[in-house]
C-alpha cells in the first residue's frame, strides 16, 4: 500500500521545516507545492527537496485564490498515485507515536472505511498556550471540538475536490462530501497533531498578510497552560539549518495587553453566539 501527503504553502517559513520533516519518514511521497511564497519558504522546500530527492515532488504552482484554490487541490489529487493520501498543511506538526499510529491504522484498514478525522491541539499565543476545546467548531457526526479529516481513501468513487477556500472540501461522484456518505466509513482516531494555525506563520507580519484570509488567523488570546509534563513534538529538538527559525518565542507584551482585552469577548461570544461547522 502506498500513501502520499500533500502540502500546499505560501509564506510558511516559521513552520514548513518541522512539518514536512514530522512526517517525511511515515509516507512515500509528500507533493509540496508552492502557491507564490515571497519569504523563505521555497528555500526551505529546496533545502528538503534535496535531502529527499525521490521521496518530495517540489513544485512552484503560482498564486492561488480562495476560488481557485479548488484547482490546485484536484491537481495534487491528480498528481497521485497511491492508495490513500493525507492532508499535512504546514503549520501542522506530529508527534512520531502518533503519526505511526495513524499510518498503522491506513495499511490494517482493508478498506473498512474511507476517511480519518483526528484531534487537533490548537497553539494560541505561543508554543507554551493553547486554545480551549470550547473553541473547536467543527461537528463531525454530532462529535463537536477541534477536529480535522487528514486521510483519505482514493478508491472513493468519483473523488474530487469541490468549493472553494473556507467551504471547500472533498466529494464523491454525487457531490457529496465524504464525511457525509455514512458513518461507519468514517474513522474517529485519537492521534492529534499540534497545530500553529493561530500563531504567525511566515518571519515577518507582512509575509502572513499576503496569504488570502491568513489575517484573520492570528488569535490575540489568552489560552491554556500545558501541563508541567505535556511532551513537544521531538522536530522541534532534532538537528536543523541554522536559518529555521525557533518556535520557543513567547508572547509579547503587546500581545499580552491586545489578548486580555480580548479574551473575555471571545468567551462570551462562544458561549452565546458561536456555532458549529457541520459535518
Amino acid at each position: 500500500m502506498k500513501i502520499f501527503a500533500h502540502t500546499l504553502f505560501k509564506n510558511e517559513e516559521r513552520w514548513l521545516w518541522y512539518s514536512v520533516t514530522s512526517v517525511i519518514d511515515h509516507v512515500d511521497k509528500i507533493l509540496l507545492w508552492d502557491t507564490g511564497s515571497t519569504d523563505r519558504s521555497w528555500e526551505i522546500a529546496t533545502l528538503l527537496k534535496n535531502k529527499y530527492p525521490s521521496k518530495i515532488d517540489l513544485r512552484e504552482f503560482g498564486e492561488v485564490t480562495p476560488t481557485t484554490f479548488t484547482k490546485v487541490r484536484q491537481e495534487m489529487l491528480d498528481a497521485t498515485d497511491s492508495d490513500w493520501f493525507l492532508i499535512v498543511d504546514a503549520d501542522e506538526i506530529w508527534w512520531k507515536e502518533k503519526i505511526s499510529k495513524f499510518i498503522e491504522n491506513i495499511k490494517n484498514n482493508k478498506n473498512n472505511y474511507e476517511s480519518i478525522v483526528v484531534p487537533t491541539i490548537n497553539l494560541v499565543g505561543d508554543m507554551f498556550h493553547f486554545q480551549e476545546e470550547k473553541a473547536g467548531k467543527y461537528n463531525f457526526k454530532g462529535r463537536v471540538g477541534h477536529f480535522n479529516l487528514r486521510a483519505i481513501n482514493k478508491k472513493i468513487p468519483g473523488l474530487h475536490s469541490q468549493g472553494s477556500h473556507g467551504v471547500w472540501g472533498w466529494a464523491d461522484l454525487n457531490n457529496k462530501m465524504i464525511q457525509d456518505r455514512g458513518e461507519e466509513k468514517l474513522l474517529f482516531l485519537d492521534t492529534p497533531y499540534l497545530h500553529t494555525t493561530f500563531l504567525p506563520r511566515g518571519e515577518k507580519r507582512s509575509d502572513d498578510l499576503k496569504v488570502p484570509k491568513r489575517k484573520l488567523k492570528l488569535k490575540y488570546e489568552l489560552g491554556e497552560n500545558f501541563s508541567l509534563d505535556f511532551y513537544y513534538p521531538e522536530v522541534f529538538f532534532i538537528d536543523k539549518p541554522k536559518f529555521i527559525l525557533s518556535p520557543w518565542e513567547s508572547m509579547n507584551n503587546g500581545y499580552k495587553l491586545r489578548a486580555i482585552i480580548e479574551t473575555p469577548l471571545r468567551k462570551l461570544k462562544r458561549r452565546y453566539l458561536s456555532g458549529r461547522i457541520g459535518y
